[in-house]
């Protein structure tokens, strides 16, 4: 009908760090690209924090329209600081939710910086849409935090069969519950990913040799301290014959003594260790695709990196509980046992037999994940029938 006015489904998305902006990003253009849906895009926590990596950039660089920025300060150093910044970022969520009026809400992952704007919005009756739950990491508290952001979120969007069976254990109805697989891997079918040629000039660093990338994050945990573990794990880098990419820890407790013991290191051997603070999305992936080996504890070796045959040295207890793939190798944090890790991995008949391996945080394997969130994001019915959550008993 001439001048009838069809109101667009607000969907508001939050991006609290480099790494889930990496993986929400091509749901973020389905979204503004969805003439039926309007993107509010609310960018806080490590992108507004202060600090090496200026990630908010690749933000402004996708060309994505930023709807607001709340400041949220997460310094990686006391729980306690850490916790004054949710408590301060929830009010500013409030706010802007009260004047944005978002018809859902969508959070990634198991961050705990999202407790402010899931808090926020459940105060305020906004329906939460969350993407990665039913996963396990028994190292650390984002096992408590992911948990907690299923059971106040009305829709789920799940990486697994195992992680679906397990949101609905949780008391999740099946029918909102969605395995539609990864969305990160997304980029893997859309974007064009950095040649090696072009990887190297952009990080100014040669990749003719074997090269090793470092991503290691707090896991409070461990039965060693911090400290302890990066002795451990510096030990077994120094020990190895390769160079290594080493990057940025995300903003947990304890994230600023493993950035200082990483950044000294690359200091004091400048031709062996390269310190990138933020790699950004495109980067990172062209190191999963053109180093030799992973090593650390982040959950891309359990989930993209598997889409790159890449081998995986998993350090310690922080991913335990997660589906995984053959390319990892566990190991506890000692330098002996990383140091042999190394060297299994980088062997001919280790990465042989990932030749034939497939990603199962990939089962579908066409890229269109985030479209197939996009698409029930818009489509579902979000009434009452939703949003008043009911407790699934098993039968």
């Amino acid at each position: 009908m001439e001048g009838l006015v069809v109101k667009r489904r607000r969907i508001c998305v939050v991006t609290t760090s480099r790494a889930d902006f990496g993986l929400l990003c091509q749901l973020l253009h389905e979204i503004e690209d969805d003439p039926a849906l309007q993107l509010q895009l609310l960018v806080s926590g490590a992108h507004t924090s202060r600090g090496p990596g200026n990630s908010i950039r690749e933000i402004e660089e996708s060309g994505l329209p930023i709807t607001q920025k709340i400041p949220m300060h997460i310094a990686g150093e006391a729980a306690l600081a850490n916790l004054g910044a949710i408590a301060g970022a929830m009010k500013r969520f409030g706010t802007s939710f009260t004047a944005l009026k978002p018809d859902l809400l969508v959070l990634l992952g198991d961050r705990f910086e999202l407790f402010a704007p899931a808090i926020a919005a459940l105060m305020l009756q906004v329906p939460i849409a969350h993407i990665h739950g039913g996963e396990l990491t028994e190292g650390a508290i984002d096992e408590q935090v992911r948990h907690a952001l299923t059971k106040m979120a009305s829709l789920h969007f799940v990486a697994t069969e195992t992680y679906r069976r397990r949101v609905i254990q949780m008391g999740e109805h099946p029918r909102t519950v969605f395995n539609y697989g990864a969305p990160g891997l997304d980029a893997l079918y859309k974007v064009q990913i950095p040649s090696r040629e072009e990887l190297e000039k952009s990080l100014g660093w040669s990749l003719q040799t074997p090269t090793a990338l470092v991503t290691y994050h707090p896991a409070i945990r461990e039965p060693l301290s911090t400290r302890q573990q990066m002795r451990e794990l510096i030990d077994a880098l120094l020990s190895m014959k390769m160079p290594a990419i080493v990057t940025m820890a995300n903003g947990d407790e304890d994230g600023a003594i493993i950035n200082r013991a990483l950044k000294a290191l690359c200091r004091r051997y400048p031709r062996r260790f390269l310190w990138i603070p933020h790699l950004g999305h495109l980067r990172y992936l062209g190191c999963l695709r053109y180093c030799a080996v992973m090593i650390g504890n982040s959950s891309s070796g359990l989930i993209e990196a598997p889409s790159f045959k890449l081998p995986v040295v998993n350090i310690g207890s922080r991913q335990d509980g997660r589906v995984r793939a053959a390319n990892v190798i566990d190991v506890p944090c000692n330098a002996t046992a990383i140091s042999k890790a190394i060297q299994l991995a980088t062997s001919r008949g280790f990465r042989g037999k990932l030749l034939g391996m497939s990603n199962p945080y990939d089962a579908r394997q066409n890229g269109n994940v985030s479209r197939s969130i996009k698409n029930t994001l818009r489509d579902l019915d979000i009434s009452d029938r939703i949003a008043r959550k009911k407790f699934w008993d098993l039968p």
